[in-house]
């Protein structure tokens, strides 16, 4: 593949529902351009996309993928994205690396979910866009009823362009001075009407339609050269904004000439050649051999193989230039989200954004003994899609794995076993439960032993109570009845003692302890005796200060859409949950806040986008502890006797 100067290279993201044919549609555009001689299809496993052996395997995209298509005498680097609501990381990754993208519409589906998603993401990382209706072969199929609906949900932005006269007042206000030739004339002139258009489209205004058929061929060749027309040019778009070494803020413009800057986008396991890391070049030009600065790690990298990737088929790179997308061979200290630039010149890029997960499921390896090759066969998937998580809870001692829902979870243990031989197997995620005190207690402990030589003597006498923070520890000693240098072993004995509470053998917390009488023998007395001593007396005394059991409650803000707004309440009442406040949100909408136990919320992934149909979404963190109600309270009470039994 020959190299491109950057005014005739255009970067698109394909964007949409799953099922909408943006991995056929790239076929179509191989076969239309001859790199290719038959179309391949998603499920016969064979279409340059969708490489992956998991892909082939599923039948749908689950990774971002370029394809680079020539036409014209431009390359048109297309970005493939998963159309699996799980798979948003990918999206946003790739919303990075382009100058505009296209949503896909199924034209018997019409607008769906995936649609919306696409269009607010667009809006998210102010990406122009176009709407591609795809399978116009389809029988009983009324394009331009789907247009009309496009319009009716996204708004009066979304034009098409085979009515030029309809068009004129919508891109002659895109400026003010196309708007005052256009009050003075009624027309605009071919030149002013392009300029209008692509400033229209550039700022998101103006959202043409096109459609197509990928799988007959029909208007292929057409909707490629309006990607070229229209898409704006990588040095078109305002520069970019970063940070330089010194920590200040700086613009950095798309220009070959100008310091060395790229942005990874996407990282690839691949089998055969390593990791691979996708990047957009930014400014300057990259070379096999140069050596590019890493300012997150710190560390300079050396540029080794590079090439274009189309699918998994390589292209020959020897230089990629401003605005371009290249692959870059086994660098060491580089991950997704990274920025190379020049040492003398740093140049840091704001790394890419990937949502919070909303499911966790805990996991453990199927297989006694591979706790690490799981975690480290899991750290290393991570750098291939670092939307997903991997957490320990000290407490529970459990391996975490978050992400945005069901599909990626099991693309990513079944990625672990294919890749790293490990199988994992989901288990019940528990609850870091508490214990605290309602009550107070006076408690003597007491421990004596006698064995034939130097005997063991430590007496303490202990107030409990409640207390506003994790743990008080203070002394009233009189008369020195506990030497002092015996009050640290007391106090050491009752933060171990806090470890493990006697309800449910959860960490005990909010709990003030003072020391205020004792006695002491003055050869039998050591630091362990008044260890032991004052862990007798945090037994009894938790026991008789009316201890009871607490439990994680989180904090959500759940957008949702006014359809759902009664299911969605409705259904956090159930889990034993408050509704806090909601604000209206712009363009539609609720946003509720709520909080909830975190026992109820393990399936609240789930739910909620069933609930929705997909268009609900949360966010969630930890807030605060409150007390298990009574009934529950046993049984988890319960449930730790008998475990202790067995």
């Amino acid at each position: 593949m020959k190299g491109y100067k950057n005014e005739n290279i255009r970067n698109i993201a394909l964007l949409g529902h799953g099922s909408t044919g943006k991995t056929t549609f790239l076929e179509a555009c191989l076969l239309a351009t001859k790199v290719i001689s038959r179309l391949g299809k998603v499920e016969d496993g064979n279409t340059v996309s969708d490489y992956d052996k998991m892909e082939k395997e599923k039948g749908y995209s689950i990774s971002t993928s370029v394809v680079p298509v020539e036409y014209n005498k431009t390359k048109i680097n297309f970005v493939d994205t998963p159309g699996f609501f799980d798979f948003v990381g990918e999206v946003n990754s790739a919303l990075r690396a382009v100058e505009a993208a296209a949503i896909l519409v199924d034209a018997s589906a019409g607008t769906q979910v995936g649609t919306e998603k696409a269009w607010n993401s667009c809006k998210q990382f102010s990406v122009p866009k176009f709407f591609l209706i795809n399978k116009t072969d389809k029988e009983n199929v009324d394009v331009e009823e789907v247009i009309e609906s496009l319009k009716a949900k996204f708004g009066s932005s979304v034009v098409t362009l085979d009515d030029r006269e309809a068009l004129e007042e919508e891109v002659a206000g895109t400026d003010e001075e196309l708007m005052e030739i256009y009050l003075e004339t009624m027309e605009l002139t071919d030149e002013q009407f392009a300029k209008g258009l692509s400033m229209g489209i550039a700022s998101g205004d103006i959202v043409p339609v096109f459609t197509c058929s990928a799988m007959t061929g029909e208007g292929i060749t057409e909707v490629l050269q309006q990607f070229i027309d229209l898409t704006p040019k990588p040095a078109s778009v305002a520069p970019l904004a970063a940070k330089n070494g010194a920590d200040e803020d700086i613009e950095v413009a798309v220009d070959a000439n100008g310091p060395t800057a790229a942005l990874v986008f996407k990282t690839i396991a691949d089998p055969f050649l390593g990791m691979i890391s996708l990047a957009k070049v930014v400014s300057g030009t990259l070379k096999p051999g140069m050596e590019v600065y890493n300012a997150r790690t710190a560390k300079s990298e050396k540029l080794g193989s590079m090439f274009f990737l189309r699918g998994n088929t390589q292209g020959e790179c020897p230089e990629a230039v401003a605005g371009d997308i290249v692959a870059l061979g086994k660098l060491q200290n580089t991950n997704t989200g990274d920025t190379l630039s020049d040492k003398a010149n740093e140049i840091l890029f704001p790394t890419i954004a990937f949502p919070s997960p909303s499911l966790f499921k805990a996991v453990e390896p199927a297989k006694t003994g591979d706790d690490e090759k799981m975690g480290s066969g899991l750290k290393k998937l991570m750098e291939e899609d670092p939307s997903f998580v991997l957490q320990t809870n000290v407490e529970t001692h459990q391996t975490l794995l978050g992400g945005q829902g069901d599909i990626q979870l099991s693309i990513i243990t079944a990625k672990l076993k294919d890749k790293f031989g490990v199988e994992v197997v989901e288990v019940p995620q528990k609850i870091a439960y508490r214990e605290t005190i309602k009550g107070t207690a006076d408690v003597q402990g007491r421990h004596k032993k006698q064995s034939g030589g130097a005997g063991q003597f430590g007496d303490v006498w202990i107030k409990f109570s409640p207390s506003q923070e994790e743990f008080e520890f203070g002394e009233e000693i009189f008369g020195g009845s506990v030497p002092k240098n015996y009050w640290p072993a007391v106090e050491k004995g009752l933060r171990e003692c806090m470890e493990k509470g006697p309800l449910a053998g959860c960490k005990v917390q909010n709990v003030k302890a003072i020391l205020y009488d004792g006695s002491y023998h003055a050869v039998d007395s050591n630091e362990m005796a008044f260890k032991i001593a004052a862990s007798l007396a945090f037994k009894k005394g938790i026991e008789m200060a009316k201890p009871c059991l607490l439990e994680p409650v989180m904090k959500l803000e759940i957008l949702v859409p006014d359809e759902y707004m009664g299911d969605v309440m409705g259904d956090m009442n159930k889990r034993r949950g408050k509704i806090l406040g909601m604000e209206p949100q712009h363009g539609g909408g609720q946003k509720l806040m709520a909080e909830a136990p975190q026992a109820e919320l393990f399936d609240y992934a789930i739910v909620l986008r069933a609930m929705t149909q997909a268009r609900g979404s949360f966010v969630m963190e930890f807030d605060k502890y409150e007390e298990v109600p009574q009934m529950i309270a046993q049984k988890i009470i319960a449930e730790y006797a008998a475990s202790q039994d067995k």
